[in-house]
């Protein structure tokens, strides 16, 4: 037998309806032999098999094809049902019953839902049968229907996992090499940042000083770059962010620095700010900062520039919550479905930087924490909220 009918063998053999199916045919005709064959133009192989006979096929024997009532099938596509070979005025002749010593013989096409053509499920008995009725040839076809079925249902579950592995590999290789790539870019980032401070400690004229100010404001942004880069990274790649809730810190001081370093990088903006904690509250001191500056800079790349920035924190029962809010134009719906989505971004902004991750980031930092990251909008106000255990 060729190797490349041995899938088809294979796939046969994984319906687990089908030996129940040859048992039940021969139960209900009487036939000796039955089963499930691979027909091609050249290529007659028994895929499975049900034989009291003894005639001596197993699963992946074989037959010629030409010598089988099987090719004809195959060629036109229609069962081939005989009570008595030797009173049957178009088979009496024939040299397939002669040749394998059978006078009933029932065989039904195996059409995959394509259209194309796989096989037959038959059955053969040396002795005369009532096969041609209804009852019979009902039973044929519908467990051809049957094995059919499954054949295409195997077929279709297997190249979907074979095209989500591939999926998967290639996935798994791009975000190890960002990981890569953003550890990697750390070194000589680090080297241009140690030269840019000693410049700076330099006496420099006003156009060098302006210069180099520029360069570290760029390889500040691109250390920001590489740390969202490395997050993402992070999340997608190994089960999420590790936190560090060993901060001893209380909260509000953290929530208020990252304020503070906020208004002191955008003056002109008002940030309105409430905050009541009457617990002590677990976290991570770092990735919280995170999260806030986070929904901080989204406020202040899409928020009205003339309308405060209002953040409120407070503890409620057993919970601690974090909102910030801007007004402006609504979120579209279809934006918001995709807002925490990597490389997501509402509508864009002139001079707008980033990598469009934060939001994914702070949504991955909500989840590390056990809490939640929402969003509502309006045309009233825009409203990020995070909540999560107070413990």
């Amino acid at each position: 037998m060729v190797d490349k009918f041995q899938d088809d063998v294979e796939a046969v053999g994984r319906i687990p309806a089908v030996p129940t199916i040859l048992d039940v045919v021969c139960r209900t005709t009487g036939m000796g032999f039955a089963a499930v064959a691979r027909v091609t133009e050249d290529r007659w192989i028994a895929c499975s098999v049900q034989d009291s006979l003894q005639f001596g096929l197993q699963p992946g024997g074989e037959l010629k094809v030409q010598t089988t009532i099987c090719h004809e099938i195959r060629q036109h596509r229609e069962p081939v049902i005989i009570n008595h070979v030797a009173e049957d005025a178009t088979y009496c002749g024939h040299h397939t019953p002669e040749m394998y010593g059978f006078q009933s013989y029932i065989s039904m096409p195996i059409l995959l839902p394509d259209g194309s053509f796989f096989g037959t499920l038959c059955a053969i008995d040396p002795k005369p049968r009532i096969l041609n009725t209804p009852e019979v040839i009902g039973m044929f076809k519908l467990f051809a229907e049957l094995i059919a079925f499954h054949l295409d249902a195997n077929a279709r579950i297997a190249r979907s996992e074979a095209v989500l592995l591939r999926e998967r590999e290639v996935s798994d290789l791009r975000e190890q090499f960002i990981a890569v790539l953003g550890h990697d870019l750390r070194n000589p980032l680090a080297a241009i940042s140690a030269g840019v401070e000693l410049l700076l400690k330099t006496p420099l004229n006003d156009r060098a000083s302006r210069m180099v100010n520029v360069i570290r404001a760029s390889a500040i942004r691109m250390s920001g770059l590489i740390d969202d880069v490395m997050d993402f990274a992070r999340g997608r790649l190994g089960g999420g962010l590790k936190l560090d809730r060993t901060a001893t810190e209380p909260l509000e001081s953290v929530l208020r620095q990252v304020i503070a370093e906020m208004q002191s990088s955008f003056p002109q903006r008002t940030i309105d700010t409430v905050i009541l904690l009457d617990k002590p509250i677990t976290y991570d001191r770092v990735r919280i900062a995170q999260l806030l500056s986070n929904l901080l800079a989204n406020a202040v790349a899409y928020g009205a520039p003339e309308a405060p920035i209002r953040v409120r924190a407070v503890t409620k029962k057993k919970f601690f919550e974090l909102s910030v809010s801007n007004a402006g134009d609504a979120i579209p719906s279809a934006t918001l479905e995709q807002l925490f989505q990597p490389f997501s971004r509402g509508v864009a902004k002139p001079n707008q930087q980033g990598l469009g991750l934060g939001l994914f980031i702070a949504s991955e930092i909500a989840r590390a924490h056990g809490g939640t990251l929402t969003v509502m909008s309006s045309a009233d106000e825009t409203r990020f909220s995070f909540r999560m255990p107070a413990t």
